[in-house]
């Protein structure tokens, strides 16, 4: 089994809609026991088609809309680190690193759906001082390990 990616972002209103599933100092995970692309939007203000060989006068289907078949037995991941908690690209782009790494690594056991890891806190500036840092990945996979480890007991 493959690890997908959440890129919509109507798939990430979505899972950030429901309830932390588990919470860490740091992070929360978010679950959604779907496939991405949900329903389908409809336009206002346009009349429906009564017959089936009438004028199609739905509207035209929006690119979010446009989805590929996926398989319903997959796990499809998405990361949220706002810059408010990691304001240097360096940070981010670790985190979201080690994010996608933890996902990996306890992928067998995570329910089918829509997973969504966020920052919720920024780690200590004092304890971290640089962004991209050997102590701040090790601090960050650690809690990714706990956090996701307490999601699939």
């Amino acid at each position: 089994m493959m690890l997908g990616r959440l890129l919509r972002s109507a798939d990430f209103e979505a899972v950030l809609a429901t309830a932390p599933r588990a919470r860490s100092a740091h992070f929360a995970a978010h679950h959604l026991p779907r496939p991405p692309g949900g329903p389908k939007r409809h336009c206002k203000g346009v009349a429906p088609t009564i017959l089936s060989t009438g004028d199609a006068w739905g509207c035209p289907q929006t690119v979010d809309d446009i989805t590929a078949p996926r398989a319903p037995d997959r796990c499809w991941l998405g990361c949220v680190i706002p810059k408010r908690h990691a304001r240097r690209a360096v940070a981010r782009n670790l985190l979201r690193r080690q994010i996608r790494a933890a996902a990996r690594r306890c992928e067998a056991q995570l329910a089918h759906g829509l997973w969504l890891v966020r920052l919720r806190a920024p780690f200590d500036a004092h304890h971290f001082r640089s962004a991209g840092s050997r102590a701040l990945a090790s601090a960050a996979r650690a809690e990714l390990d706990g956090l996701l480890a307490r999601v699939t007991a």
